[in-house]
């Protein structure tokens, strides 16, 4: 079995695709599989790290401005197109996927050119325009929430499968919360919130988060804060410039990255972050109350659409980039606290949302394409 996997500039669309390539090699140890990206996005350290071989293409996104800068990458784009033929032709595939963004479009093109068959998995609930435009055309689209079907109405064929993703939800021993507390040096009688912007932090909540530090509005939970690497020595400096030792402040961890998110979010009462599909999925799973701050510039706007997925139903709370403030985040978090069993049921909300056997789903619809 001989695939394509196209994917490429963020973790959001490459982990899915590394986690598709896995589940095709536990099922087909002797599968082929190959990747394509560009040259400048995290591909290139995510796909070889994982063991698989990585070919880059020319490929931009669509920008609606039209701008000199605009036209030459539709130009460099078109050069991409002929690319990805090429590596397609050579490589003739048994079938292609892609995990959204702009590179599906000359990868999932070329493979249709020559009967290839191909699959589309689209993680956010609002679809981006890659999706959009070739969901007509390729011969299934996999989805990450419900929410998105009614939003594809020109696929051949939509399958809800959720998205793949490495956070489980798992009950932590008492000896485990023991010592994750005692190496943070939290209290073990008060609630804890977990706050991150993603892998690389996220300016407005972590100006918040300074603020609240200031005003000492935390006296009744704690807080574990991954500010991001590039942001965290800027955090520490301003924090020594105000006399504040950002090792010793009372109630707060902060670190520049959490390697053990998965035992973080098990551990956590409530979580602070922005939400792309990945977040999401990973809160949903793992049954968590959230308060989302949707990135403002995502593309679409698909992150206000991802947090409504689990605020609809009352799994959280949304506050606009625009409205984050350290009075709107301390009063959302304050009526959340007050009522445990509140905080319980939004929980459980969320997980009613998470899909169980995503990877399992997905092998399915592939087995379909591809005569085994």
């Amino acid at each position: 079995m001989k695939v394509i996997v196209a994917a490429a500039q963020t973790g959001g669309h490459i982990n899915p695709g590394i986690a598709i390539a896995n589940k095709i090699k536990k099922e087909n140890k002797n599968a082929e599989i190959m990747f394509i990206g560009t040259n400048r996005g995290l591909e290139n350290d995510l796909v070889p790290r994982a063991g698989y071989q990585l070919k880059t293409i020319e490929a931009y996104g669509i920008n609606r401005k039209i701008s000199i800068e605009n036209i030459k990458n539709m130009l460099k784009t078109l050069k991409g197109f002929n690319e990805a033929k090429k590596i397609v032709k050579e490589f003739n595939p048994d079938i292609a996927i892609g995990t959204g963004g702009f590179i599906c479009g000359p990868v999932l093109t070329a493979a249709k050119k020559y009967k290839i068959p191909t699959i589309l998995h689209e993680s956010n609930a609002f679809p981006g325009i890659a999706t959009k435009l070739l969901s007509n055309k390729v011969n299934t689209v996999l989805v990450g929430f419900e929410d998105t079907v009614k939003r594809l109405p020109k696929a051949k064929k939509v399958v809800v499968t959720g998205t793949p993703t490495k956070i489980k939800k798992i009950n932590l021993s008492d000896e485990q919360k023991e010592n994750i507390i005692k190496e943070f040096n939290l209290d073990e009688e008060l609630p804890i919130v977990l706050v991150f912007g993603g892998s690389q932090g996220a300016k407005s909540i972590n100006s918040t988060l300074i603020e609240i530090i200031k005003n000492k509005t935390n006296a009744n939970y704690q807080i574990i804060w991954a500010s991001g690497p590039k942001q965290y020595d800027i955090i520490k400096e301003y924090l020594r410039d105000i006399k504040i030792d950002i090792n010793k402040i009372k109630n707060v961890k902060v670190m520049p990255y959490i390697y053990n998110m998965e035992e973080m979010m098990n551990l956590a009462d409530i979580i602070i972050s922005r939400s792309g599909a990945m977040t999401i999925t990973e809160i949903a799973i793992t049954g968590k109350p959230a308060i989302f701050v949707p990135f403002p510039f995502a593309t679409e706007n698909h992150q206000e659409y991802n947090a409504r997925v689990l605020s609809n139903i009352g799994a959280a709370k949304i506050i606009l980039d625009k409205d984050l403030n350290v009075d709107t985040l301390s009063n959302t978090l304050k009526d959340m606290l007050k009522d445990k069993n509140k905080l319980l049921e939004m929980g459980e909300n969320a997980n009613k949302v998470a899909i169980k056997d995503v990877e399992e789903k997905i092998y399915e619809e592939i087995k379909k394409l591809v005569k085994l």
